[in-house]
């Protein structure tokens, strides 16, 4: 797609400063919009990474897949690091044959989120580790950085104590350690497309209406309650995540990364107020507060990291 051979890199220590990733888009935008979008990211936002690629449903990827490696070039321009996404699962012959070209790219890292995709890897490729990959466990992570992972995203289901017990490992083993910190939660990938079933269509006459929704389609319990989110064959949290008041504690717990999804909110002043925070600029407070201000009628959670159920928003004193 963008090379033909495999690269091999070398894993690099992460270092103290907490990065920000922006993580692949997970919505159906149309390609102008895409485009902009990641315009706008290379040229104004402090994201550090940014991630490209389908992570969602493969049956997208005609609409922009022309346009990738001009929105790459753009963001290396802006001085991101890019990093190329696999599909959350891998079912078809072409998607298989997509994760391999992405995979043989030949220059970019790629993110494996399908462990199917770990078996394309040549010999002491590097390679990042996405959320969808269920890395529970040190043993799964050791077995994950023996195989030349530089940087694991963890599931953003893990409770504060896990990511604190992976974070010193990953430290241990001069690997990368990422929380997911802005957006819908991604909660599970289906053979079916909820979004098709919802309209009376069928996944193979799904005729795109998930780009109907720009941020995924609210699902409601019959008292009316938020409860989910779909989006095409993906089922996501109702409420955003966010730990942008949390950001001393993912720093003291040795997380190396703070991943942000795209939204169709401003996410450059959500990247912004991240960055302020991290860099002390702004205290928790403000922060959320911002957040609030940008994101509009959202709701916000935390409780997958401190709560008793991840629909949570766990306010808690700052740490210094």
């Amino acid at each position: 797609m963008l090379g033909s051979d495999a690269p091999e890199k070398r894993k690099s220590a992460p270092n103290s400063r907490i990065s920000l990733t922006m993580g692949p888009l997970l919505f159906n935008w149309p390609t102008e919009r895409r485009c902009d979008f990641y315009a706008r990211l290379a040229d104004e936002a402090p994201i550090d990474t940014v991630h490209v690629g389908e992570v969602v449903c493969s049956k997208r990827l005609p609409f922009y897949l022309d346009s990738i490696a001009e929105t790459v070039d753009r963001l290396q321009r802006g001085g991101k690091t890019v990093v190329l996404s696999t599909l959350a699962l891998i079912t078809l012959p072409r998607e298989r044959q997509y994760t391999v070209d992405i995979i043989h790219n030949g220059e970019y890292e790629v993110e494996v989120n399908d462990i199917a995709a770990l078996a394309h890897l040549a010999k002491e490729q590097a390679f990042r580790v996405g959320p969808y990959v269920n890395v529970y466990s040190g043993g799964a992570f050791r077995v994950l950085a023996g195989l030349g992972a530089s940087s694991v995203c963890l599931p953003p289901e893990l409770p504060i104590d896990t990511v604190e017990a992976l974070a010193t490992l990953a430290r241990s083993l001069s690997v990368g350690c990422e929380v997911w910190s802005f957006g819908r939660v991604p909660l599970a990938v289906s053979g079916r497309c909820y979004h098709a079933r919802v309209h009376k269509l069928t996944k193979d006459a799904c005729q795109f209406v998930c780009s109907r929704d720009s941020d995924g389609l609210d699902v409601d319990t019959v008292d009316g309650r938020g409860f989910l989110a779909i989006n095409g064959v993906q089922a996501m949290s109702n409420t955003y995540c966010n730990t942008v008041g949390d950001a001393d504690r993912l720093r003291i717990a040795g997380v190396t990364a703070l991943r942000l999804s795209p939204h169709s909110c401003d996410m450059i002043a959500v990247s912004k107020t991240f960055r302020d925070l991290l860099d002390g600029k702004l205290d928790s407070e403000e922060a959320l507060r911002r957040t609030g201000e940008i994101c509009g009628e959202v709701s916000f959670s935390n409780g997958f990291l401190f709560g008793g159920s991840g629909s949570e928003m766990v306010r808690r004193p700052q740490v210094r």
